[in-house]
């Protein structure tokens, strides 16, 4: 009876012995480094074991450190990197283990995609002809800049003012109504004062005058 009292307290205190010595921890440390031509340390990286239980994450120079056990697989990830695996050796003699981790880069190519403010390209077209530039006092400034230059060439080729306005208007009031309608404006009263207050157009037509 003392004989397997005794072989059962030897078995007990041996298996405790190994099961101390198997969950002795090891401290983790290392650098996570990118696999490209001039390896690059990995800032932020995460490193944890299984399932995430237990982990850490790299310094701003790709260091870490933490405690493992022998046997453990510990994960390295990172965003533009494929994960990477690396188990802690069971025969370790040492509490301490030193890594190297290099991590592949990982380029994933996306589809092109065209992002619009409306759902639909007609409710789109509908947004566009709905817009309304209204006329500022800029607009108005330039408009009277543009008259009183036509004025001062108009006098200068002896031509009455006020005959060259109007048809300077009624050469371009037709072609340029149309345009501001097609572009979405309310009324073409935008679009031809827009054309009026272009100098481009007024050298046009005095080029015109003094061909004919």
């Amino acid at each position: 009876m003392m004989r397997k009292i005794f072989i059962l307290l030897f078995s007990g205190i041996f298996s405790l012995g190994l099961l101390a010595q198997e969950e002795k921890p090891v401290q983790m440390s290392g650098l996570v480094l990118s696999q490209d031509s001039i390896p690059r340390p990995i800032p932020f990286a995460h490193v944890y074991v299984g399932q995430g239980t237990r982990g850490t994450m790299t310094d701003a120079d790709g260091f870490f450190s933490f405690a493992a056990l022998s046997g453990d697989s510990i994960r390295f990830s990172c965003i533009g990197f494929t994960q990477e695996i690396l188990v802690v050796p069971d025969t370790l003699s040492k509490t301490a283990y030193l890594a190297r981790v290099m991590m592949k880069r990982d380029t994933t190519l996306l589809e092109e995609v065209t992002l619009y403010p409306w759902p639909t390209p007609d409710r789109f077209k509908e947004a566009f002809l709905a817009t309304n530039i209204p006329t500022t006092q800029n607009d108005i400034a330039m408009r009277n800049l543009a008259i009183q230059a036509l004025q001062d060439r108009a006098a200068a080729m002896n031509l009455d003012p006020e005959e060259a306005k109007d048809l300077a208007i009624m050469m371009q009031n037709q072609s340029i109504y149309n345009y501001g309608r097609y572009q979405g404006y309310d009324n073409g009263a935008t679009a031809i004062l827009g054309a009026l207050s272009n100098p481009f157009a007024w050298q046009r037509l005095f080029q015109s005058f003094k061909k004919n």
